[in-house]
């Protein structure tokens, strides 16, 4: 993962180069609280690849590149 300040600098940095999926921040923070937020349960248990799958539909990062294999 690369964080970058703008659309403008993903573009310089490819350099043509054909790029993968990009998220604003925000969207990152969001994706890390839902992905990550239940870890220190004392119950915790991973979650099935069902789960991870509907966190990512639940933020809108679906298509090729978000889907679980």
């Amino acid at each position: 993962m690369l964080v970058f300040r703008s659309e403008a600098h993903v573009k310089r940095w490819l350099a043509g180069r054909p790029g993968g999926a990009t998220i604003p921040i925000t969207k990152l923070a969001d994706l890390a609280t839902a992905w990550w937020s239940d870890r220190l349960d004392p119950d915790w248990q991973p979650h099935a690849r069902e789960q991870n799958q509907a966190i990512l539909d639940r933020l809108g990062l679906v298509g090729d590149f978000w889907r679980l294999g």
